[in-house]
């Protein structure tokens, strides 16, 4: 093969390489997708958790929510708490909104001790799996199971398990909910860290004498505590008492009168006094 060929072949593939590559560049400008510069600023105000605690497709979602103005709420980001809502309040140019902080909190207290045991499991170490075969192994079926998907959903290790119970660290803890979609019971829920308050401890809605032969902990549903709440705070309802927590004043008269310690007092925003 003579050089001219070869010079020749070089120059063609170049040639094609120069159009493609143009052809390339007047595509990505004909056909690019414009950005959002509003909600570009509104992403940078939010953590990154993505948990969907805001109700949209993670934080993405709920800034092109806000600078498309299909949402006005700008406290929607639990994990970024007040000082997102009010960097997101400033890039829109309207009043930042209040954040109640919050925390998610186990209502159990079916631990090694209290819960009775009704089989050994030795299946795959989850939650969800276990609760599969007969509930779990415990014998009360609405209490926490203690494998710890929620630990494991947790990003912010805010949780772990202690006596066969899980626990969260209320100061770690920040309001993503996504433990509270883990768990197969549904026994997390959310509670205010910013006062003081009693809290009842279980999700047992079985008859009295059932919980009790499942639960030394478990709540009876006897409304000892309902009748010596001074500020209305507590019902009973399906033989388990709730606490209001906008109501409560943490006198902890219902903490002392329980008969199975069910009630926890819960101080000084994040310590929980059993």
């Amino acid at each position: 093969m003579s050089i001219s060929l070869i010079v020749s072949a070089v120059v063609l593939v170049a040639i094609i390489g120069l159009i493609a590559g143009l052809g390339l560049a007047i595509a990505s400008i004909i056909m690019a997708v414009p950005k959002d510069e509003k909600a570009e600023a509104i992403r940078e105000c939010l953590p990154g958790a993505n948990c969907g605690a805001c109700g949209f497709s993670g934080c993405d979602g709920y800034a092109a929510a806000l600078a498309k103005g299909d949402t006005k709420e700008t406290t929607l980001c639990a994990p970024g708490g007040n000082g997102a809502a009010k960097a997101i309040a400033e890039v829109l140019g309207v009043e930042a909104g209040s954040l109640l902080p919050t925390a998610a909190m186990v209502m159990c207290k079916g631990n090694n001790e209290a819960a009775v045991i009704k089989y050994e499991y030795q299946g795959v170490d989850s939650c969800r799996m276990a609760n599969q075969l007969m509930g779990g192994p415990k014998e009360c079926t609405y209490g926490c199971i203690g494998l710890g998907d929620c630990v494991s959903a947790c990003e912010y290790e805010a949780i772990s398990i202690v006596n066969g119970v899980a626990v969260i660290d209320k100061e770690s803890c920040k309001a993503c909910k996504k433990c509270i979609r883990t768990c197969p019971k549904g026994i997390i829920r959310m509670v205010p860290i910013d006062r003081n308050f009693s809290a009842v401890s279980c999700m047992n809605k079985d008859k009295g004498a059932v919980t009790r032969k499942a639960c030394t902990n478990g709540c009876i549903g006897c409304m000892k505590c309902a009748k010596v709440c001074e500020s209305n705070a507590i019902t009973v309802e399906n033989f388990l008492a709730t606490v209001d927590f906008t109501k409560c004043t943490a006198c902890g008269k219902c903490k002392e009168g329980c008969p199975t310690g069910a009630i926890d007092l819960v101080m000084d925003k994040y310590t929980c006094k059993i």
